[in-house]
């Protein structure tokens, strides 16, 4: 069966906390999803805000392949015509081909949120498709706190959607607006509105119980032929049910047709490109796309999965655009470096992995950590194998900051107090590199920054590719608080050139020098990688 996929990131993905869209955002996103083969793409709320009305103007325009753009409103207001109402004619001139109209289903909320009659508010709901369906739109019918109004009084709640059926709507959507129904109760309430009408249903959960996909799935099983939701489930509150994994399970769990051909293994490509258009940290342990769904750390796991991957791995992780990754700790076993090891043709070498293992347990023990600096373990592998030479040396180093006083009086206030004072950082450095010493200095908003574009300063007129290497993340953790300013931290610093993402990590009582080790990791290891000695990490885009 077809089950459609009908996407409101936009506009009610957009009602999360933190997260606002562009109009270019929304475009683009637009456009994403309807390479992929989502059916529907709710695009805004129409008349809401600038934003939206001018979306729908150039949406209008954009050649979709596949998706239908779909533009959200309100049932007509009390005391006056379809045809009066500000909010529908704000959904006509959309010239979106579907709107979705939203109505309230609960009888709480119609006398107590709304304040009309229940005859008043059927009324609303009859004359709002109506007058769509009578200007050439599609309508589907949003019943708002379906399941809600449909425990507290099912006969009313039952006239309600049956109103919008009978006036013209092509899809009745079941909404758990609160998002506290439980997967049976969907299952018997949808099971029982199935038996009850012709049009065909549809599904809008909220993840209050995190139980979104669990209800969504439900519905589907128990006569629902559409999804409403979100990509990686934001939305108000606790957000939305989740498309990703949605999309997921009835396609690779159930057998259901949906997305285009192709359009499965581009979760991840997709989930990632949200993310990176919300400003959101992207949610390692999230299902099928996650970067730690298919991450392997015990080592009888890793020996298991290098015999036979399904014993581990409920899908293969190419399937949905991912991939598997083996962790490296002190839990680790021979099995999880043999499997590390095995791109550079080492893992036959059992002297060299048990080396590689001690080093890893003795480094972990200072307060190193691995599994998020995949580079620095990478370079780890080269020196225990005795294939490592390193590009540079560092012979002296020094990095001050200092306030600049003379330009003190112009902070001042009025009231003559002193404003922040400008802070100036300097790196100094003076290194080896092959026959030839360089001693250069440069300058940065802090310490990190300023080592960083000293390094590059003595490091590009030899290695010139490093003009391509950018640091994207910097992360300082203390490992052992309880020895408070003396602690040790631990830094790990993304980074990132044309093709690869990449971690390094460095470790010390002194953050400088912390953030030193993994700095020289991170431009090691893209020297070698450039050279060919290293085959770097599968590459990670939002492109």
């Amino acid at each position: 069966m077809r089950v459609q996929l009908y996407d409101t990131t936009l506009r009610d993905g957009s009602q999360g906390e933190g997260v606002n869209f562009s109009l270019q955002d929304k475009l683009l996103i637009t456009r994403k999803l309807d390479e992929l083969g989502f059916d529907f793409i709710e695009g805004g709320f129409a008349g809401s805000n600038a934003k939206d009305d001018e979306y729908f103007q150039l949406v209008a325009d954009m050649p979709l392949k596949h998706s239908v753009v779909c533009a959200f409103g309100m049932t007509r207001r009390r005391g006056v015509t379809a045809a009066e109402d500000p909010g529908i004619q704000a959904l006509l001139k959309t010239r979106a081909k579907v709107c979705t109209v939203v109505g309230k289903t609960s009888d709480l909320h119609v006398t107590e949120v709304l304040r009309v009659s229940l005859e008043e508010n059927l009324a609303m709901i009859r004359d709002s498709i109506s007058y769509l369906r009578s200007q050439g739109r599609r309508v589907f019918y949003d019943a708002e706190h379906f399941f809600d109004g449909w425990k507290a009084n099912p006969e009313y709640a039952l006239q309600t959607v049956t109103a919008a059926s009978d006036s013209g709507a092509e899809i009745i959507v079941c909404c758990d607006t609160n998002g506290g129904t439980m997967p049976e109760e969907i299952a018997a309430i949808i099971s029982e509105l199935k038996a009850k009408l012709i049009v065909n249903l549809g599904i809008h959960c909220h993840n209050d119980c995190e139980l979104a996909v669990a209800n969504s799935l439900a519905a589907i099983d128990h006569g629902a032929m559409q999804v409403q939701g979100t990509i990686n489930g934001i939305g108000e509150r606790c957000g939305n049910v989740d498309l990703i994994s949605t999309a997921a399970n009835l396609g690779l769990k159930k057998g259901h047709e949906v997305l285009l051909p192709g359009g499965m293994k581009r979760l991840t490509e997709l989930s990632r490109y949200i993310y990176e258009l919300a400003n959101m940290n992207v949610r390692n342990s999230q299902a099928f796309v996650g970067r730690s769904a298919f991450a392997h750390k015990g080592g009888m796991h890793v020996h298991a999965v290098n015999r036979l991957a399904s014993s581990y791995e409920h899908i293969a992780p190419e399937t949905v655009g991912n991939e598997r990754r083996v962790l490296v700790s002190e839990l680790s076993g021979r099995s999880n470096i043999i499997a590390k090891a095995t791109k550079y043709a080492l893992e036959k070498d059992d002297e060299l992995m048990r080396r590689i293992l001690a080093a890893v347990v003795d480094l972990e023990n200072q307060g190193y950590q691995f599994e998020a600096a995949e580079a620095s373990f990478d370079v780890l592998m080269k020196k225990c194998a005795g294939t490592y030479t390193p590009k540079f040396q560092r012979i002296h180093s020094r990095v001050s900051t200092q306030c600049e006083e003379q330009v003190r009086a112009a902070t001042e206030c009025s009231d003559g107090v002193s404003g922040t004072q400008p802070l100036s950082t300097e790196a100094t450095l003076k290194l080896r590199v092959g026959d030839r010493v360089e001693h250069v200095a440069g300058e940065g908003d802090g310490p990190v920054n300023a080592l960083d574009n000293a390094l590059r300063k003595a490091l590009i007129p030899t290695y010139p590719s490093l003009e391509q290497m950018k640091l994207v993340d910097y992360k300082v953790r203390v490992i052992n608080s309880t020895e408070g300013t003396a602690a040790r931290v631990r830094v790990v610093i993304e980074s990132q050139d044309d093709t690869d993402l990449w971690s390094t990590v460095g470790v010390s009582e002194n953050i400088i020098e912390a953030s030193w080790i993994a700095l020289v990791d991170a431009v090691e290891y893209n020297l070698f990688k450039d050279e060919g000695a290293l085959s770097g990490p599968v590459v990670e885009t939002t492109e």
